[in-house]
């Protein structure tokens, strides 16, 4: 039976559109949602006079996320107008996702075709014409496994999630999923979106379930931002990273080495050398101690950790060997390492706070249908910190891994924007620790943040199991968002593993350890390099810095002291000899995207100055030798973003 909330509401009702409509109509009409008391609902919730409620207007955070959702249960309508026999699985809005909005699973024998693509995208023009509205329909768990009781995929939600009073969605004649909402008030809120794509995906990610039908899509509250978010598209399809990792030989996949295992060749190894070089000398300015850890550890560190019942479905199985009762397994995180280094010895007060650094390489599990280039794989190194303080130095910690982040980023030209994510309120089962734990972790990183100015969107849900954190993203060059920096206050594993320093009282406490990174994964933010500058690193990561273009073969070997100058000097040099004219080396070396070009000529040898070309302006006139030694090597000590 449906309640009160899917049924019409009478006219003596006060719900949230009511209560926005009395304060200003035009408001109330632009409202994608309202926030009662602070929290996410519909328009049409039933409210109170005593009840706090806000617009949610499309220029608020949250609302293109549920614009999105809505845009979701739009396409599962279509479908299951047009398919009736389909079932649904999760159709959720994706936060700064490179493949669009939103997606919907569909269990169906038959595959999706183009052609069926256009025909879905069809219906929901008619829905959304007809201006169906979303309504939200809630019952009991014992009614709602009834009611679906022919349906294995949503009785899982709804027994996995649902909670007592599971709630559920309606759209025209034939959808109804279940959904914790918001949604729009109707289908013809919904003008620009687009289906994308269809891909392949286990049911809840695992290969033994069956294989469910993704179609991928997006959508915009205005035909203008579809239109620009189709030309940003056109461009990343450009910057792709697996594409000009190939062409510029930078790294590779093979099937005999296994999925999600990159290969850095020599130019690509050389640029992570360089980004690693760049942060050690940033750590140990800023006081951080270099650590070293192994690639697995026994099986009862995760278990103390937590991650073994919190994370076991993205570690590798466990390995034994005959002679050895203990299994080992290959880490996942870098974390229980640093806490064992911090307990090789008694601590105090006075040597906290304690600042652990490694470029430590990770193992997870991540499944096939995920990965994507080095942007999602299985083996990655993070630049991973962990930081041990006290109460009372806690505050100053963060803010110094603040400074640092905005440091780190400032020398890539990055924007960025801040996000604390904090626990799911209406489902905190899956996080160790109380609100003692909790609470004083969140008021940590909120008052840092409050203290530094800094503007922050606050996430529900979102926080790590074992305690509150920042995540920083960063803004590349055609405006996409990119998860980089995250710093987590955690209490709760300096408790599980019995860390101690003595304090001024002589007596011993429990340190706060704070996890710390700043480019996340180095593959992952190598591949956000090669896509932000569309392979055109800056001269002081760019594997080759100068090409020594000789004219013509008799002056190869001029070509080549020049190029050992340059190389003496510190500057990396290549130089084309091959007997080619001069504007196919010039164009190879343009596409390789080398920074700067010299081509030497019969005058150049004469002279024994240099006629210098850049990737961006092209010629730029004749230079001495050690002038343009000195204006490289100014550009590399600057770290300058260009040319």
């Amino acid at each position: 039976m449906e309640s009160s909330s899917a049924r019409p509401v009478a006219s003596s009702v006060l719900t949230a559109f009511r209560a926005l409509q009395a304060r200003d109509a035009e408001l109330a009409k632009r409202a994608v949602a309202a926030r009662v008391n602070g929290e996410l609902r519909d328009a049409s919730c039933v409210v109170t006079e005593a009840d706090t409620v806000e617009p949610v207007l499309p220029e608020d955070p949250d609302a293109l996320e549920i614009y999105r959702h809505s845009t979701a249960h739009l396409l599962a309508a279509a479908v299951l107008d047009l398919f009736p026999d389909t079932k649904l699985g999760a159709g959720p809005a994706l936060r700064d996702d490179p493949k669009g909005g939103f997606y919907y699973d569909f269990l169906q024998e038959k595959p999706f075709t183009p052609d069926d693509l256009a025909r879905i995208e069809k219906r929901m023009r008619e829905i959304a014409n007809r201006n169906a509205p979303f309504r939200r329909v809630e019952m009991s768990r014992e009614e709602a496994l009834q009611k679906f009781s022919a349906d294995e995929l949503k009785c899982y939600f709804i027994s996995d999630k649902g909670g007592e009073n599971p709630s559920f969605y309606t759209l025209g004649d034939q959808f109804i999923d279940f959904c914790r909402g918001p949604h729009l008030p109707s289908a013809g809120r919904i003008k620009a979106f687009k289906l994308l794509s269809v891909a392949g995906a286990y049911w809840l990610g695992d290969e033994r379930n069956p294989q469910m039908q993704r179609i991928y899509g997006t959508a915009f509250f205005t035909q203008e931002e579809h239109d620009a978010w189709l030309q940003q598209r056109e461009e990343a399809a450009k910057r792709d990273h697996r594409r000009l990792g190939k062409e510029l030989d930078l790294f590779s996949f093979t099937d005999e080495v296994g999925s999600g295992l990159a290969l850095f060749h020599p130019k690509g190894a050389l640029i992570l050398h360089l980004l690693q070089e760049f942060l050690y000398g940033e750590l140990l300015a800023c006081d951080y101690s270099l650590v070293r850890t192994p690639h697995v550890a026994s099986s009862r560190l995760w278990e103390t950790s937590g991650h073994t019942a919190k994370y076991r479905g993205d570690m590798y199985p466990a390995m034994q060997f005959e002679d050895e009762p203990l299994e080992y397994q290959l880490k996942p995180m870098n974390c229980p390492f640093h806490i064992q280094i911090y307990k090789a010895q008694p601590r105090s007060y006075r040597d906290l706070p304690i600042r652990y650094a490694e470029m430590g390489t990770v193992y997870r599990y991540e499944r096939s249908g995920v990965q994507h280039g080095l942007l999602r794989v299985r083996g990655f190194t993070q630049d991973d910190a962990h930081l041990f303080c006290t109460p009372e130095t806690l505050e100053s910690e963060i803010i110094g891994c603040l400074a640092f982040a905005r440091k780190v980023y400032a020398t890539f030209g990055f924007d960025y924007k801040i996000e604390l994510s904090v626990r799911d309120a209406q489902d905190r089962s899956k996080y160790l620790g109380g609100d003692e734990i909790w609470a004083p972790a969140e008021a940590a990183l909120t008052k840092a943040l409050d203290k530094l100015g800094l503007d922050y969107a606050r996430v529900e849900g979102e926080a790590a199991f074992y305690g509150p954190k920042i995540d920083i993203k960063v803004i590349d060059a055609i405006r996409r968002a990119w998860q980089l920096g995250t710093i987590q206050v955690d209490f709760n594993l300096p408790q599980r593993f019995g860390l101690e320093y003595i304090g001024p009282d002589n007596r011993a406490h429990a340190p706060i350890m704070v996890h710390r990174a700043i480019l996340g994964s180095l593959e992952r933010f190598f591949g956000l390099l090669i896509e932000h500058f569309g392979g055109k690193f800056p001269v002081w990561i760019a594997p080759t810095q100068v090409s020594v273009l000789p004219i013509a073969d008799r002056l190869n070997e001029r070509a080549l002291e020049v190029a050992r100058q340059l190389r003496s000097a510190g500057l990396r040099v290549e130089t084309d000899t091959r007997s080619e004219k001069i504007g196919a080396k010039i164009r190879q070396a343009q596409l390789r995207k080398i920074p700067y070009m010299i081509v030497l000529g019969d005058r150049e040898a004469e002279t024994g100055d240099l006629a210098v070309r850049t990737r961006s302006e092209g010629d730029i006139g004749t230079l001495s030798v050690a002038a343009f030694i000195a204006r490289v090597t100014d550009e590399t000590r600057r770290r300058a973003v260009t040319p």
